[in-house]
């Protein structure tokens, strides 16, 4: 199986004077959930010093804010936005002193504290001054923001909360609760008795075509290592699917929007930084609305151009991209989001594109809003712990085994699949939320949406990529999260047009398969 190498097109000049946000959804006061639970968010409270002294340290471990942050009110969105995109860059700058005083780091545990940790707190904690400010000028001032500030470095091999590192992995379809923030079902018992990176030819990281980076940290030196990857063949099957009862939408419309042929990239995020230019610190594939970028507003977004093959799907789909990593530089090298973040080697055009909205197992479902937000998965899973990590990894001939800690180690003739089952479940009333996720849920083990959600077209991505069999890829991540496969994500923003939505519910609600 050959490489895909294909040259990529520069990127576009973007405007980095900053515009106005996108305000989307209800007001309301900040909840705070500092470590709420052992199944949302973190599970406990660390002190802010480095941890496992005299081990070597791998990454910078941070509290996500955005996470806390369930509920903002309109008018402090904007401010709140950018605030939490200045925190990760803090992370990235804090993450790349690091790795240049590794070394030294590692002979004095106490330098990180003085030289990297202690300063990242200061500047986190006026960011967070900031956030509860712009907050109290519209609404009641939040509490505790403060304990967020303190970071700490992990050793590696440390996995973030709820990560097993043996191999475990999670299905598909569904998840537990409602916040999108317990995975996917099915996957409990998957991947047991793996030894991880104990894949096929050059699963210990000695690699094959150039590819053996892996078992040195990757090409960029963050990753990824030779135990994130696992011998596909070597995973129990581990899909289930809840059972189809009467009264429910058995069809599905799939739109063909191609695979990024055009190359369109770069490294915004317009759901989670909107207005910054550079807010995921790691590129994007883009299918779908070919105006999206940091600065575009739903009116702009409205009037793009799309790659759809139906003109009334504008929608946008994006994902990080999927670099082979064999030593190769690619044009974004010296970019933001790209080799200046650890994000080297080729990008691949993915083989296969597949969008397909379905339906739900136990009800019709109804419209989605335009302009609905969804993310599924979670781009810092690795230090975040694993309850919002939902993508998942496999092979062509093997997709009844799904991986969400791990990249697969495919056959020779068998191709890597990247795998998203988007929230299935809206509050019916916002089409965004402050910490973008509990506006939409997944629904339970059951296919059910609970609390008064209704059930809305799943919308479910499968990418296939024609790269060489073993270690030597790597999605783009930001760079203290180390490449790590639980942190693949996905980001949709939905622009049908009216008539479309409505042929697409139909579609689906009347049992028949649709293009």
């Amino acid at each position: 199986m050959g490489r895909t190498s294909r040259k990529r097109s520069t990127l576009a000049n973007r405007a980095i004077a900053a515009s106005a946000a996108l305000l989307l959804g209800g007001g309301g006061l900040v909840a705070m959930n500092v470590y709420a639970s052992a199944g949302e968010g973190r599970s406990h409270q660390r002190p802010p010093q480095s941890e496992n002294a005299g081990q070597a340290m791998s990454t910078i471990d941070c509290p996500d804010v955005a996470n806390e942050l369930t509920d903002v009110p309109r008018g402090a969105r904007w401010q709140v936005d950018r605030e939490l995109a200045k925190i990760d860059s803090q992370i990235t700058q804090a993450y790349q002193r690091f790795a240049d005083q590794k070394e030294q780091i590692e002979q004095d545990p106490a330098f990180a504290e003085n030289a990297i940790l202690n300063p990242l707190k200061q500047k986190r904690l006026a960011s967070l001054e900031r956030i509860a400010n712009a907050i109290d000028r519209v609404g009641r001032r939040p509490q505790g923001l403060e304990a967020l500030a303190p970071c700490t470095l992990r050793a590696d091999g440390n996995a973030g909360g709820g990560q097993t590192g043996d191999g475990q992995t999670g299905g598909q379809d569904g998840g537990q609760g409602q916040d999108g923030g317990q995975g996917q079902d099915g996957g409990q018992d998957a991947g047991q008795g793996q030894d991880p990176g104990q894949g096929q030819d050059g699963g210990q990281g000695d690699g094959q075509d150039g590819g053996g980076e892996a078992g040195g940290g990757g090409q960029a030196g963050n990753g990824p290592e030779a135990s994130d990857f696992v011998d596909i063949t070597t995973v129990q099957p581990n899909v289930s699917q809840p059972r189809q009862r009467r009264g429910s939408s058995k069809g599905a419309f799939t739109t063909e929007c191609g695979r990024n042929e055009a190359g369109k990239f770069n490294s915004d995020n317009v759901i989670v930084a909107p207005g910054v230019s550079n807010g995921a610190h790691h590129m994007h594939d883009y299918v779908g609305n070919q105006s999206n970028d940091a600065f575009a507003t739903d009116d702009i977004l409205a009037a793009a151009a799309t790659s759809c093959r139906n003109q009334g799907d504008k929608s946008t789909y994006y994902w990080p991209v999927l670099r082979l990593q064999n030593g190769q530089a690619e044009a974004d090298a010296n970019a933001d989001g790209g080799g200046k973040e650890g994000n080297v080697g080729e990008i691949q055009t993915p083989a296969q594109v597949t969008l397909k909205f379905a339906g739900s197992p136990v009800s019709k479902v109804t419209a989605m809003p335009r302009f609905l937000r969804i993310i599924t998965g979670d781009a810092k899973a690795f230090v975040n712990g694993n309850a919002n990590a939902n993508a998942s990894w496999s092979c062509t001939g093997f997709e009844n085994r799904q991986l969400k800690d791990k990249y697969p180690i495919c056959p020779e003739g068998s191709q890597v699949v990247r795998t998203f089952k988007f929230q299935s479940c809206w509050d019916g009333q916002n089409t965004d939320s402050a910490n973008h996720r509990t506006h939409v849920a997944f629904a339970d083990q059951n296919g059910r949406c609970q609390n008064g959600f209704k059930a809305i077209p799943q919308l479910q991505q499968r990418i296939v990529y024609d790269v060489p069999p073993g270690p030597g890829f790597a999605l783009d991540s930001f760079p203290e999260q180390l490449h790590k496969p639980v942190t693949d994500h996905g980001d949709f923003i939905n622009v049908f047009d009216e008539n479309l939505m409505n042929r697409v519910v139909s579609c689906i609600n009347s049992g028949r398969k649709c293009r």
